[in-house]
């Protein structure tokens, strides 16, 4: 066959018997996404009290701790919702398995959600105080926390989410992070806030740096977050984060020092929401992803060879 008769040839378009997914979609339920931001939020929001309580900020540590209560709290109330009962939960405790990221996580969020509600509850009720064994081991286990989930979803045969597992545990983490900054701007005084300023809009510039190079790696694989519900998530993160990180540089006293108390707290409050969106439109996105993925043949295919 000549070049120019090669080039006739259609390109193949990879097809599964009577139009089946060839890998199983998820079998996860909408608290699924809600769960992984949550679980972020927890996780990063530990680490940032802890940093301000050691650091002598009792105002941004009192608000963070509480977000990360929050965290905690909800956390496994979606996961038990997924799983349909109670027992299930508990059954994932009887045993200790390295080798299953759901396992572990359930143990993280058990470990952590003691050490998040012990810290939370001294940090209330002692104004002065400068941190302790509770803050070090929720900080500690903050970070998994809030990436455990990342290597939950790329422990799988689906290939947008499989292909990609370099890069999205430090997609949660940024996106934990700046949710974390995100909820603590929300409350916390001008003068305490400017920790969180700083680490949203690095938080936000990470997420989105990190993002655009998981998607030139993967290459066609990227079309799962680009195309269809996923990329409309995917541009609504996208936007939110990046709206975010612009009003808390608005915010900022030296970017602009003339800008009045109130405009400059309205500021930073929606920038807080909007990181917060962020976050939970970033993980919708991750999470039809994989739906996506899966009833592709040809990404099924693609991965194979």
């Amino acid at each position: 066959m000549s070049p120019r008769e090669k080039s006739l040839v259609p390109r193949e378009q990879p097809t599964s018997y009577y139009g089946r997914p060839i890998v199983k979609p998820p079998v996860w339920k909408p608290e699924i996404p809600f769960y992984f931001f949550f679980g972020g939020l927890a996780g990063a929001s530990a680490v940032l009290a802890a940093s301000a309580t050691f650091a002598g900020r009792p105002a941004l540590a009192r608000r963070a701790w509480a977000g990360a209560f929050v965290g905690v709290t909800v956390s496994p109330l979606l996961l038990i919702s997924d799983l349909g009962k109670p027992s299930r939960f508990l059954n994932m405790l009887r045993v200790f398995k390295i080798t299953s990221p759901m396992n572990v996580g359930a143990w993280i969020l058990l470990a952590n959600g003691g050490a998040t509600s012990l810290a939370a509850g001294l940090n209330l009720l002692e104004e002065d105080r400068r941190g302790g064994a509770p803050e070090v081991l929720a900080a500690a286990l903050g970070a998994p926390l809030a990436t455990y989930t990342a290597a939950l979803v790329t422990h799988s045969a689906i290939p947008a989410w499989s292909e990609a597992r370099t890069e999205m545990p430090f997609v949660f983490a940024a996106s934990a992070t700046a949710s974390a900054a995100g909820a603590a701007m929300l409350t916390v005084p001008a003068d305490e806030a400017e920790p969180a300023r700083r680490l949203g809009i690095a938080a936000a510039i990470a997420e989105e740096g990190i993002t655009a190079l998981m998607h030139k790696r993967l290459g066609p694989l990227a079309e799962s977050y680009e195309q269809g519900t996923a990329g409309k998530f995917q541009k609504a993160a996208r936007a939110c984060t990046a709206a975010g990180a612009l009003a808390f540089a608005a915010s900022d006293p030296g970017l602009i020092p003339k800008l009045g108390k109130r405009r400059r707290s309205a500021l930073s409050m929606a920038g807080g929401a909007l990181l917060l969106a962020g976050s939970v439109c970033k993980r919708w996105s991750v999470f039809k992803a994989g739906f996506q993925s899966a009833e592709d043949p040809t990404q099924v295919v693609r991965t194979q060879r």
